[in-house]
């Protein structure tokens, strides 16, 4: 068909025959149609785990940890495209893929440590959510702490993946409200840059310790597993795979891409938001001496007079809408993790009458997550412990991803490029390193 001449275009667009094409809005509305488990499992390592250890970063050490945020984007960037190339191209989750291939022992002991930090991490979750609605509403913990209990395994149970993938991600939007209030709190702007462009340093124990916690709480075993998981789920739900561990997918070039786009998107909206509650915390916290974050509605309210009251509601109501985010996504990457090891059908795109075992351990890792609350340990203290244990079991389970994705006989073609193994292996070995500082400082 012979080319159009631009005066030919004109008179076409003129008489209506062709209608004037909108290239930005259509490119925006095709990227933010094509975010999907890269950007979920981004914005759900912004849970209130994290929420707290960067309320607790900011209210100790100021605006001295806000390099970590942008220290941390790329790293976390190659490793989960990583966790997540692997679930595409082999159709398999990360423990199948661990299982099929490497030490059961390996698999197990990375399995157990996952299902217990993941548990307790639920709990302390879903107690500083109930805190937060205790706060803003005034209904009692308990009753939020049992409604929030039920609706997240109402929710993870009983609604198809599609709709459900959906929810996710507007919920992710909520992060929002933590960029808002860093905007209607006053701030020091060039110190801010400063601290995020030239790292501080220090060797003190509690500065080491925060430091692991915050690598804990962003590059996380709980989001290699599940965004594995979730990309081997949308293959079935676009019928490249018959079902989760059943052959290789029919995925294709482009796939490839889109992953990579997604996962970098949403990793850099998970630091994004990092970096906000850490400079809010450090101006309005720090700077007024509250050093400690013990509980949810201590955070929130010490807000409160320094910030005003829109301030502290979109913290408090920020805690509730990530929660729910993560929740499902803690029990669901346990869940496919113990799942693959023990070969139970699994998959959210499944009913709860087709994967029993898959939606048992769902329901069990929430349900004691609940109980979690009633031992005594304030929510905050519990979570920052939390992020903590994390970032001692990361390393081992890092060092199994760089090998997978550096192995052609599961990869084949789509083994890590050179700038994947720098950045996998550097930050693999940051968080050895650092792990192993802490350990060693425990005993001095």
């Amino acid at each position: 068909m012979p080319k159009k001449s631009e005066n030919q275009i004109l008179l076409d667009e003129a008489l209506g025959r062709k209608k004037v094409k909108k290239p930005f809005g259509k490119r925006t509305k095709r990227f933010f149609k094509s975010l999907g488990p890269g950007f979920i499992t981004g914005a759900s390592d912004d849970d209130p785990s994290g929420i707290a250890t960067y309320s607790q970063t900011g209210a100790q050490f100021g605006y001295s940890q806000a390099w970590t945020a942008l220290f941390s984007f790329p790293f976390m960037a190659a490793i989960q495209e990583m966790c997540g190339r692997i679930g595409l191209v082999t159709g398999k989750g990360l423990a199948g893929v661990i299982k099929k291939n490497y030490s059961k022992k390996i698999l197990y002991i990375s399995v157990l440590i996952l299902l217990i930090a993941n548990t307790i991490n639920i709990g302390a979750d879903l107690g500083a959510m109930a805190s937060s609605g205790q706060l803003i509403f005034g209904i009692n913990f308990i009753y939020w702490l049992l409604g929030i209990t039920a609706i997240t395994l109402i929710l993870e149970i009983f609604v198809s993946y599609r709709v459900y993938a959906k929810i996710l991600k507007y919920l992710a939007f909520l992060l929002l409200s933590y960029i808002v209030v860093a905007f209607i709190v006053n701030q020091n702007w060039s110190q801010i840059i400063l601290a995020t462009l030239v790292p501080h340093f220090s060797f003190s124990k509690q500065y080491l310790m925060n430091i692991v916690a915050i690598l804990g709480t962003t590059i996380s075993p709980y989001l290699f597993f599940w965004q594995a998981n979730e990309e081997v789920e949308e293959e079935v739900e676009k019928r490249q795979l018959k079902s989760m561990g059943a052959g290789i997918p029919k995925f294709k070039k482009r796939d490839v891409r889109n992953l990579r786009t997604d996962t970098i998107t949403g990793m850099f909206f998970s630091n994004l938001i990092m970096f906000f509650i850490i400079i809010t915390t450090a101006s309005t916290l720090g700077i007024h001496g509250i050093l400690n974050i013990e509980t949810a509605d201590q955070a929130a309210q010490a807000l409160k007079p320094i910030a005003g009251n829109f301030a502290y509601l979109l913290f408090a109501l920020g805690i509730i809408g990530t929660g729910l985010l993560a929740i499902p996504v803690l029990a669901g990457s346990a869940s496919y993790a113990v799942s693959e090891t023990f070969k139970l059908k699994e998959g959210l795109y499944k009913k709860l009458k087709q994967a029993h075992g898959f939606y048992g351990i769902i329901t069990i890792a929430t349900v004691v997550g609940l109980v979690v609350n009633f031992i005594g340990i304030p929510p905050f203290r519990m979570l920052y412990y939390t992020a903590i244990l994390n970032g001692l079991a990361a390393p081992p389970l890092m060092i199994m991803i760089m090998k997978i994705s550096n192995n052609k006989k599961i990869l084949g073609k789509y083994t890590n490029k050179k700038i994947s193994n720098i950045l996998g292996w550097t930050i693999t070995a940051i968080m050895s390193a650092c792990a192993i500082a802490l350990i060693i400082s425990l005993f001095i």
